[in-house]
């Protein structure tokens, strides 16, 4: 091949990845406005169309670059939380905190716990990699919470519909923690104790909510003394919220949480700016939710995944119907909410993204030790947004939330 001919065929290769990429993202907004329309989670229909590209699918596009992921990955979500946290106010975080707080934390582990109980007795695994499925199941994700609540019309109080959206926020760091605690374990890389758990634990949180706290303050304080019109404002604050991300994880500390604090200290510290930064943030919290699940559904393969079926399904059952209620009653039952509110809480837990991300994070080492697990979670994650994500304004019918 010549070079005129390579650096043809190079720039045709570019070009067709534009026109690619460009028309995944057009009929993923279209495929979105559809699920409006007939009221499916809208989450789906990104996931859908990953997989209609994907291996299996029309355009047969094989993609398993599992570091690439993991960047992607990481980028989109923390956009997402740092959206989420630009829309909480101060004053909902402090009213709302601890009931959020516990299901964030002690709700994740429950979750988990019986969720990976469930799994080893029912797919005959090791407790260790169930607990491991059972944590990255655990987290409800921030995105799709927000918006079928907020579709729904839910008349729920306002108190309930904040602690249901800071949980989804803040129990990211949780669930990424307990992940790699026991796939430390399982991979028997030496004694792994409660002290040092305990102390890991309050270095990642600690570490993430100081960093968040003080670069968000950082970042509204460079905001408030820019020019109201200046463009550069939401510049400024997407890249500040990415360099707390990158810091946060380099230091050993948590990432997602640093993100999602820095963008509510930023919201609240620089409310002028709110007006230009929460359409902008908006806009980039889709496109990150359209990127991510794409690209997710392009690392599926359909074909694989009825073999794990009875296991998955089961789990998912025990996940929506056992584990979320009895985490949701025993947390917020103490903060003086209703039964009638904790089980509307229980039901609205949807997962996401987040769960099949982190069933990634294995196959970085070993692909083949990660199939199963990804698959799973797969299955899992789609089995909770078809489920309770269809069925959340008929959940607030049936409860006595009428619609406002």
């Amino acid at each position: 091949m010549t070079e005129a001919a390579l650096l043809h065929s190079l720039m045709r290769d570019a070009h067709e990845f534009i026109l690619l990429a460009g028309a995944l993202g057009v009929l993923s907004v279209l495929a979105g406005l559809v699920s409006q329309r007939i009221g499916a989670p809208i989450l789906l229909a990104f996931l859908a169309l990953g997989l209609l590209a994907g291996r299996d699918g029309i355009l047969g596009i094989q993609f398993t670059d599992y570091a690439t992921s993991y960047l992607v990955g990481s980028v989109a979500l923390a956009v997402i939380l740092l959206e989420g946290g630009l829309k909480t106010t101060v004053t909902e975080f402090r009213t709302v905190f601890w009931p959020a707080l516990a299901l964030a934390t002690i709700g994740v582990a429950v979750t988990a716990l019986i969720v990976g109980g469930a799994v080893t007795l029912i797919g005959d695994a090791p407790l260790t990699g169930a607990l491991i499925a059972g944590a990255i199941a655990a987290p409800t994700d921030a995105a799709a919470v927000a918006v079928l609540l907020r579709r729904s019309g839910a008349a729920v109080s306002e108190k309930l519909l904040a602690t249901l959206e800071i949980e989804s926020g803040l129990n990211d760091p949780m669930s990424v923690f307990l992940t790699f605690t026991l796939l430390r374990i399982y991979a028997g890389q030496g004694t792994v104790t409660i002290p040092q758990v305990a102390v890991n634990f309050l270095e990642e949180m600690f570490g993430g909510a100081v960093i968040g706290l003080t670069a968000g303050w950082a970042l509204a304080y460079v905001l408030r003394r820019l020019p109201k019109e200046t463009a550069l404002a939401t510049v400024l604050a997407l890249a500040g919220g990415l360099c707390v991300f990158g810091l946060a994880q380099l230091v050993g500390a948590s990432g997602f949480l640093a993100t999602y604090l820095a963008g509510v200290m930023m919201g609240s510290g620089a409310p002028l700016m709110r007006d230009k930064l929460e359409p902008f943030f908006e806009g980039m919290g889709w496109l990150a939710q359209i990127v991510l699940f794409l690209m997710l559904g392009l690392m599926i393969t359909p074909h694989t995944l009825p073999q794990y079926f009875p296991v998955a399904i089961a789990g998912a059952a025990v996940l929506m119907l056992v584990a979320r209620p009895v985490a949701v009653f025993g947390c917020l039952l103490p903060f003086g909410f209703s039964l009638r509110e904790s089980a509307f809480a229980s039901w609205v837990g949807l997962r996401g993204a987040v769960p099949i991300y982190l069933s990634l994070i294995p196959a970085m080492v070993d692909p083949e030790r990660d199939a199963r697990l990804f698959a799973v979670i797969t299955i899992v994650v789609v089995a909770s947004l078809l489920v309770q994500g269809w069925t959340v304004a008929p959940a607030a019918r049936l409860l006595g939330f009428r619609g406002r």
